[in-house]
């Protein structure tokens, strides 16, 4: 990677950063179609489709039993690493949970209530690598607020991929199918013979994936729209550029159209950090998906003229990963508002986010993080209003209601008030 001034930038070098782009646009038009087939054809278009896309003869749509079965048959250390990942997942959540209340406004009796969705559908990708950590990011939060049905799809194959299963299991999914891609979304959306549909869909997936999200949104609920994986890493003179190049080749590891950045306000750490990431891409297992992410148009090392110009960068590019390797890191990041998930000091790698510290890895990207969250227990609670008035706490309220209710043209909002108060 070659380091470049920040404040050089050319538009179209800047716009190739900032406008990260999750490919959909692309495959809508087939997805439409694969859509529309499965909500139509059901379990038949499904197993046309995996029969296709996938190369694999789908007999039975529903494998939650053989999910229990790779649980009991992995290996004890992997069973126990993917416990405890799911128990620091499941920790962290358990203290979003909300709780209901009830509070007195000079005689008006206000709150809120938070309460569960019923059926939730969680993807859990597979292809071109493995992800039983998104199963657990997706299903843990789910049943932590409480959700009644969780199910999961996840792309078949002559041989289901045994960890992710046991994942799957371990996490509490209630019902799992094998099914991937796009006519995963729609089944789940809209039910078939074997797939009970869902209130919502939440899950990382592929550019077919995500179009299909963004198809059957309005009819069922989604997370997000979200696109290849992504890391701005600020870094100061105090980094270790070794840090922060393993970073980038870690993130470049998942995807070709990954982007991976990394600005600095030092122009030796730039270069050091350059040097370390072509040093640590050679070699590696996924050594050319990591060398075509680190080479595409949205990738790239940076030094700015300041840290005040490096924290407006960050700001404005709205990372789904922000890892800050500074020596004021806590004062930067109160300075950043958006961004995914935040990954502060030199021995907190987003590996760590990944996979085991507990906080959620399913999150915004493509500047999302400027409207969105990550995934999380509010993700799948809905909350409600609840009130009650006295007959005095009413009257106080009889003049503005009434005022404005006729002010808007509906007397009978007025009268409902009103008949409280005549008719004694």
């Amino acid at each position: 990677m070659n380091v470049r001034s920040l404040p050089d930038l050319a538009p179209d070098d800047r716009a190739a950063l900032f406008d990260r782009d999750a490919g959909v646009e692309t495959v809508r038009g087939d997805v439409r179609d694969i859509v529309d087939r499965v909500r139509t054809e059901g379990d038949v278009a499904v197993r046309k489709f995996c029969r296709e896309f996938d190369d694999v003869e789908v007999a039975n749509l529903v494998v939650t039993d053989e999910a229990e079965r790779a649980y009991e048959e992995i290996d004890d250390d992997m069973r126990d690493t993917i416990e405890r990942a799911a128990d620091n997942v499941r920790e962290f959540h358990e203290a979003q949970m909300p709780e209901d209340w009830r509070e007195e406004f000079d005689g008006r009796e206000l709150g809120r209530r938070f309460r569960p969705l019923e059926h939730v559908g969680v993807y859990a990708p597979g292809g071109t690598a493995a992800y039983p950590s998104s199963a657990i990011m997706g299903i843990v939060p789910a049943k932590v607020a409480g959700v009644e049905n969780v199910a999961v799809a996840t792309p078949p194959a002559e041989e289901m991929n045994p960890v992710t299963l046991a994942a799957i299991h371990a996490a509490g999914a209630d019902t799992v199918y094998s099914v991937g891609g796009a006519q995963a979304i729609s089944a789940l959306a809209y039910g078939t013979e074997s797939v009970h549909s869902v209130q919502k869909i939440v899950g990382p997936g592929n550019r077919w994936v995500t179009a299909a999200k963004a198809e059957v949104q309005g009819d069922v609920d989604i997370d997000f729209l979200a696109g290849p994986s992504e890391i701005l890493v600020v870094a100061d003179d105090t980094a270790t550029p070794e840090y922060v190049a393993a970073d980038l080749v870690a993130q470049a590891e998942h995807d070709e159209n990954a982007s991976v950045v990394a600005v600095t306000d030092d122009e030796s750490t730039a270069e050091a950090v350059a040097d370390a990431v072509e040093a640590q891409a050679a070699g590696r297992e996924r050594e050319e998906t990591i060398r075509a992410a680190l080479e595409n148009d949205a990738s790239g090392i940076f030094h700015a003229r300041s840290m005040s110009e490096v924290i407006l960068f960050a700001e404005a590019y709205a990372a789904e990963h922000l890892s800050i390797q500074a020596d004021d890191d806590e004062t930067i990041l109160e300075r950043i508002d958006s961004a995914g998930s935040v990954f502060l000091g030199p021995h907190t790698p987003v590996a760590a986010g990944d996979y085991a510290s507990g906080t959620n890895h399913v999150l915004p990207t493509n500047g999302g993080a400027k409207r969105n969250g990550g995934l999380s227990v509010d993700t799948f609670l809905r909350s409600t209003s609840v009130q009650r008035l006295s007959e005095d706490s009413l009257g106080d309220l009889r003049d503005t209601i009434t005022t404005l209710a006729e002010a808007e043209g509906l007397e009978a909002h007025a009268e409902s008030v009103r008949r409280r108060f005549d008719e004694r």
